[in-house]
């Protein structure tokens, strides 16, 4: 009965919690009461960490597309963290790079569970609006979608489950928390159905394969767990799935037209050049168009695909043959250089076959690190790794367009098989950025740009720990028969079922990326695998590596910025501010230089001088960030004297606040401790009061004589001061000119 003014009370009858627990820690699932008109939707509560999953299924088939249309998208919103977008427009963009790696995580294992016929779009998509740090929201996310799909009426051979794995102490650990995160030594994301691991990606300090192994064994005996609630749900409140039009070929007009052309086509891609198959097969191709007229474009290379599939995998199952003539585990020929580019600061090019890549390396002071806009509890990164895929590349005459998933995940993957072996900060302070252009493509090249990213980076004197090599291995299955091939090229790649990428050192792994195009792999086809890649590893390290380059240039290129590390000490600081007055100290939690003794130790400093410590505030990076800080310090302490800045980067947002408030009359003295150029120079343009500077060539006092000679003689007092030296305006101009003669 209709109601004349108001509504009914909504019940939401369907609504349900449904609880077990997750790696120890409470997993929920609600369903019935948002999203009514998606295919199935659920919210994932994970500890606090909130996760909105949907699926969606289009009605009708796409038209005129030879694959199955799913998109996986994983949405970071940053008000689950409490945070405001820094963009100028103050909301989210496109997604940024975990994102779109997340996205690629979760699409890999549920993809091949998908019919291969289905042409309907299927858009899944996992929404982040609560974060619990110590709960993952990339897990909760790939429960929550596979949930929904399985419980939806869109056809998939699911469900599966999720995990993350650590290594603390020696100890596997599962789904860590943000502290176990920060010192473990694994971090392994699986995914897996009942019977079978569906994907692997992991970044790993050097960790050894049976490790490896036990941590993915570990791993699959929780996901069984998560598995039987899914299932569980899935029996109470699982749609009837749906019956969809199958769209492929007539299989009698394939099958007559492999009968009469499968000796052409073993013919064609009886080759190791690509450019030769494919040149092959144009003509065989054209023939099958003119004799079959009402074949569309599409089924065309449906064509091209099945019966090219059909070659390669006959030949390895039954003859051990591969298209390139190799043996199953033989590599490509290889090649390595160094010093390709005279003016960038390192290059490296690695050819495997006709799979070639070029990687260039740029280091940059730190304040070149990259800012970080997401969910993830870092707000700088200091080594970034990027991979180009030009069209050229594979042959194709089209113009370049920007990076696209592929490409982001190639180069995600290279970065996290390298970081393991990066120096630290103290170590080596400079941004570093590699870019992996790829020359020529066959397969494998993100594997090429590990190996020459590592070239790349020992040209420009960067001090790894150890060299990093990556290969690729293959697999054919039929039923219960499989085998596996090293060093895949791409139409191994294309038509086998599976591209299992490790990258590592002679020590262990330090990345694993697993693709696959089957319902699943077992622990004995993951094992072979790693001994396979790890063998191929040590050959290309050994015999191909370190014959080019040994060990990383003892000096940086001399195109390179020369960086000055300096430590000041904390007796000095009384000099800075004179005594007496009331001051705030300003610190960066995000910086290196603001350790609890440091800001200790300046501390102890100010009050042997007189001065009165009103206050320690800290920051959270720089820029806007301190300008906010130094807005409440004022607002707080309108009677100070002085900011002591623990760096100088810190100091310009300070100095800034100061001015934007009208308070740069009051005499209010802003002092960073840095002392290096831009420093210095920040002085010379009256952005701040001062600077405290030492010894630009070591940490300590222990290069004066070094010094001494390199300004030939020149008396060390004059502009140093016995290792340290405030610089106010009066001097700075003269020691910012004495400071670049040093570079």
């Amino acid at each position: 009965m209709a109601i004349e003014f108001g509504s009914r009370r909504e019940t939401f009858e369907n609504y349900k919690v449904y609880e077990t627990m997750l790696a120890g820690r409470p997993f929920k699932v609600e369903m019935g009461k948002m999203c009514g008109l998606s295919n199935a939707s659920a919210l994932i509560r994970y500890g606090e960490t909130c996760v909105l999953c949907n699926v969606v299924m289009s009605p009708k088939p796409r038209e005129g597309v030879d694959f199955f249309p799913l998109n996986v998208e994983y949405e970071e919103k940053l008000y689950a963290a409490g945070r405001i977008p820094g963009s100028f427009m103050r909301r989210e963009g496109r997604p940024g790079e975990r994102a779109i790696l997340t996205s690629r995580v979760v699409d890999r294992p549920m993809r091949p569970l998908f019919p291969k016929e289905m042409r309907n779009d299927v858009c899944i998509t996992m929404t982040v609006m609560s974060l619990d740090p110590d709960c993952s929201p990339e897990i909760a996310g790939m429960i929550g979608a596979s949930l929904v799909t399985a419980v939806s009426d869109i056809p998939w051979n699911g469900p599966i489950g999720g995990v993350q794995v650590g290594l603390v102490d020696g100890e596997i650990v599962l789904n860590p928390t943000q502290e176990q995160r920060k010192v473990s030594d694994l971090a392994l994301t699986v995914a897996a159905t009942m019977d079978k691991i569906v994907m692997i990606e992991a970044g790993a300090n050097e960790v050894d394969e049976d490790t490896m192994l036990n941590a993915i064994k570990a791993a699959h005996v929780e996901i069984k767990k998560t598995i039987e609630f899914i299932n569980r749900i899935v029996a109470e409140r699982g749609k009837p799935k749906i019956d969809f039009q199958v769209v492929g070929l007539d299989m009698d007009v394939f099958h007559a037209i492999q009968n009469k052309y499968l000796d052409d086509f073993k013919a064609a891609m009886d080759t190791d050049d690509k450019n030769v198959r494919d040149a092959a097969l144009l003509p065989i191709m054209d023939k099958i168009a003119e004799e079959y007229p009402d074949l569309t474009a599409a089924d065309l290379d449906l064509v091209s695909y099945k019966m090219q599939k059909f070659v390669v995998r006959r030949w390895l199952l039954d003859e051990g043959k591969r298209v390139d003539g190799r043996g199953i585990n033989e590599i490509r020929p290889l090649a390595a250089e160094v010093g390709i580019l005279p003016r960038v600061h390192g290059s490296g090019m690695f050819t495997r076959g006709q799979t070639q890549v070029l990687t260039t390396c740029t280091l940059g002071g730190t304040k070149d690190n990259q800012l970080m806009d997401d969910l993830t509890d870092e707000q700088t990164k200091r080594y970034i790794h990027h991979y180009n895929f030009p069209p050229y590349s594979v042959g194709e005459a089209r113009a370049p367009r920007s990076p696209g998933r592929r490409e982001i995940g190639h180069g995600a993957l290279a970065e996290r098989a390298l970081v393991p072996v990066l120096p630290s900060l103290e170590e080596f302070p400079y941004t570093i950025r590699c870019v992996s252009e790829v020359l020529s493509s066959n397969g494998s090249t993100s594997q090429a740009s590990i190996c020459g990213s590592t070239l790349a980076l020992m040209d420009a004197g960067v001090p790894i720990k150890a060299p990093v090599a990556g290969i690729s291995c293959g697999l054919i299955t039929e039923g219960e028969r499989w085998m596996t091939m090293l060093d895949i090229q791409g139409v191994e790649d294309f038509h086998g079922d599976m591209d299992f990428k490790v990258g590592g050192t002679r020590k262990g792994i330090t990345a694993i990326q697993m693709d696959i195009k089957i319902d699943g792999l077992t622990y004995d086809i993951i094992a072979e695998a790693f001994e396979k890649c790890r063998k191929g590893r040590l050959y290309i390290l050994d015999e191909i590596i370190k014959p080019v380059i040994a060990q990383p240039r003892q000096e940086l290129s001399r195109w390179a910025p020369k960086m000055f590390s300096m430590m000041i000490p904390t007796d000095k600081i009384k000099d800075v501010i004179g005594k007496g007055g009331k001051v705030v100290i300003l610190a960066n939690i995000q910086g290196e230089s603001t350790s609890e003794a440091r800001v200790a130790g300046y501390k102890k400093a100010l009050e042997e001088g007189g001065c009165e410590i009103i206050s320690t505030q800290y920051t959270d990076g720089v820029g806007d960030k301190a300008v906010t800080v130094t807005d409440g310090v004022l607002q707080s302490f309108p009677d100070i004297d002085a900011i002591v800045c623990c760096a100088d980067d810190v100091a310009l947002g300070a100095s800034r606040a100061i001015r934007q408030t009208g308070r740069d009359g009051d005499g209010i003295i802003v002092c960073g401790f840095d002392g290096i150029s831009s420093g210095v120079q920040a002085v010379v343009d009256g952005e701040i009061s001062c600077t405290v500077a030492q010894d630009p060539y070591n940490m300590g006092y222990q290069c004066v004589e070094s010094l001494l000679d390199v300004v030939e003689g020149e008396k060390l007092d004059d502009f140093i001061d016995t290792g340290c030296k405030v610089i106010t305006p009066d001097n700075a101009q003269e020691y910012l000119g004495k400071l670049k003669s040093l570079v």
